[in-house]
């Protein structure tokens, strides 16, 4: 993992930003940033040392040139030596986005496909450039999905559209995406790292434990019935909330007053 983008490393930690968050670049643009056995568990790797480093609490992902990934590597797998029927044994990269306790942001920037669809959708908070667009091409590649396609996606807009996006493997653009409801915001390509970079930094605003406690409470509860969900909820705020001290909660009271009186 390098910070110097003009070496040819398949991931770049291209910035390491002060206010506490990290903006990691997949690194294959001449290959759409397609998802080969040395980028998956670059990558893997990449996003667990932030995940280790106490300085980091907000991470941001994004691709090198016009895609954000053409997911995997289909030339590498058609040569026996990619992660599917080949010799490579890959490091997990959307495992390893599922262990990094803070929030994950995903600045698409063009093309998620497949692969790299599943990889965005493993994300916490989807920000798409204009020039973003999605397809799901399980069907026409002959490959069943393993990093949450089937199941995030219809969580995420109903079951009726992500068959239709599934089943057809059409292209849906990054405006019918917002539409759909699975990409939070469409910005303009030269904004969308800059408008990524200030959510990070609106999130760490607030208090660290919290940002953590939150994603954790929402992702596992979204695993569950809503009924065990609930009671989930009820459950962590009751073992939570008993060490709040009231001071500190008016302390907070107070800075937030402040900070809107100020803004």
């Amino acid at each position: 993992m390098s910070q110097n983008p003009s070496v040819a490393e398949p991931v770049l930690l291209t910035r390491v930003d002060p206010a506490g968050f990290a903006v990691l670049t997949m690194n294959r643009p001449q290959a759409m940033n397609a998802l080969s056995a040395e980028l998956m568990t670059a990558l893997a790797d990449a996003v667990d040392a932030m995940a280790a480093n106490p300085a980091v609490r907000v991470l941001i992902l994004t691709g090198a040139g016009r895609a954000f990934t053409a997911g995997l590597d289909l030339k590498e797998i058609g040569a026996g030596a990619g992660s599917i029927g080949g010799r490579a044994k890959p490091r997990d990269p959307v495992q390893a986005i599922g262990r990094f306790a803070g929030p994950v942001i995903a600045a698409v920037n063009g093309a998620a496909v497949t692969g790299g669809f599943e990889l965005a959708l493993a994300c916490d908070i989807l920000l798409a450039s204009s020039a973003a667009r999605f397809a799901d091409t399980h069907v026409r590649i002959g490959v069943a999905p393993g990093w949450g396609l089937s199941q995030r996606l219809s969580r995420a807009i109903g079951a009726y559209r992500a068959r239709e996006i599934s089943f057809t493997g059409r292209w849906v653009g990054a405006e019918q995406a917002a539409a759909w409801g699975f990409v939070n915001r469409v910005v303009s390509a030269e904004s969308l790292l800059a408008e990524a970079e200030a959510m990070a930094r609106e999130m760490l605003a607030n208090i660290p434990e919290m940002l953590q406690r939150y994603k954790a409470v929402i992702n596992d509860g979204h695993a569950l019935a809503f009924g065990e969900g609930m009671a989930l909820e009820r459950e962590r705020a009751t073992a939570f909330n008993s060490g709040v001290a009231a001071d500190a909660v008016e302390q907070r009271r107070e800075a937030v007053r402040e900070r809107n009186r100020s803004s």
